[in-house]
Formats: C-alpha cells, sequence, structure tokens
C-alpha cells in the first residue's frame, strides 16, 4: 500500500491545475490544444495531470509516473488524490459535496 503523500502533484498550484481542469472538461479544449498552447514545461506537467482523469483505469493501471515521486507513488494514487483535491475545491466553493 503506498503511503500518503499529501505533497504529491510536486507541489503545483492547484489553481493552475483547476483552470486547466476547467478548459479541458467544462470548456471542451483538448489535452493536444492545452498542451500545444502551454508555454513552460510546468503548464504541461499540470495539463497532464488534468489529462489523467479522462482515462479509463484499465488503461492507465500499468503505466510509469515520470516525476520527481515516481519511486514513491503509484499513478493510481496520483490520480485519485487529484481527484479527491477537485472534489474538495469545487465542494468548498458551491457549499455542497459534487460526488
Amino acid at each position: 500500500m503506498s503511503r500518503e503523500k499529501p505533497d504529491c502533484l510536486g507541489n503545483y498550484d492547484f489553481e493552475h491545475i483547476a483552470f486547466y481542469a476547467k478548459k479541458r472538461f467544462v470548456d471542451g479544449c483538448s489535452t493536444v490544444s492545452l498542451i500545444a498552447q502551454a508555454k513552460t514545461e510546468r503548464a504541461r506537467e499540470e495539463i497532464a495531470l488534468v489529462s489523467m482523469l479522462d482515462i479509463k483505469d484499465d488503461d492507465i493501471r500499468d503505466l510509469q509516473l515520470s516525476c520527481r515521486y515516481a519511486g514513491e507513488c503509484r499513478i493510481m494514487d496520483c490520480r485519485e488524490r487529484l481527484r479527491k483535491m477537485i472534489r474538495e475545491k469545487l465542494s468548498a466553493s458551491s457549499g455542497k459535496d459534487p460526488a
């Protein structure tokens, strides 16, 4: 069992991740389009994190992370933490649990 790593996601700015999640899932921008528009490597990493939410469990399960936490974290754990962060952010913004 992987240990919880509260500082996972590379200490990314969650506001940036939420921005890209909105662009991807609410505004309908493709991941490829978002990455093409990104001006920094950090932005591309944040977009890649968001793109993990769009992939089926069976398709992502065996992928290996390529980040500073790859030795300590697994992709399924990373994706679940990201989902939890988004749910908490949406819950705090709307006052109710979106799940």
